[in-house]
């Protein structure tokens, strides 16, 4: 596999985590790291480390059933061990509010920047999504 298919492939298994609900690859995916960092487009707005960010994603993902996404227009970037992927992002999906029994369907236009690096395999270092839509 080449190092751009292994990015994909990486980013794919983070959103198909939103599909499967199996919540064990994230850990596998991102860099175990104090310089791990996130930014979302959903609140706490905050800059967050590897712990809170593998929580709020798990969180997420639980609270959205029929998740579905879309990558659109990935470029990737290489830097020796270290890689740029933005792309343009659509998620879609219910949102379930358990306590009330309502859901909600939400679609999310946005771009996502995905720095990763290899480490020996690759992993995501940074994540910065933002909505334009």
């Amino acid at each position: 596999m080449t190092d751009n298919e292994e990015i994909i492939k990486v980013i794919e298994t983070l959103f198909q985590a939103g599909i499967s609900k199996d919540f064990t690859v994230l850990r596998d995916i991102h860099l175990n790291d104090s310089k791990f960092s996130s930014f979302s487009d959903l609140p706490p707005y905050d800059l967050k480390d590897y712990q809170n960010t593998i929580e709020l994603e798990e969180l997420k993902f639980v609270s959205i059933s029929d998740y579905s996404y879309e990558i659109k227009n990935p470029k990737i970037s290489i830097f020796g061990d270290t890689a740029v992927i933005a792309m343009e992002l659509i998620q879609k999906g219910m949102l379930v509010d358990t306590k009330a029994y309502t859901g909600e369907h939400m679609s999310i236009t946005g771009r996502a920047t995905f720095v990763l690096v290899k480490q020996p395999t690759w992993k995501i270092a940074h994540i910065h999504l933002s909505k334009i839509g």
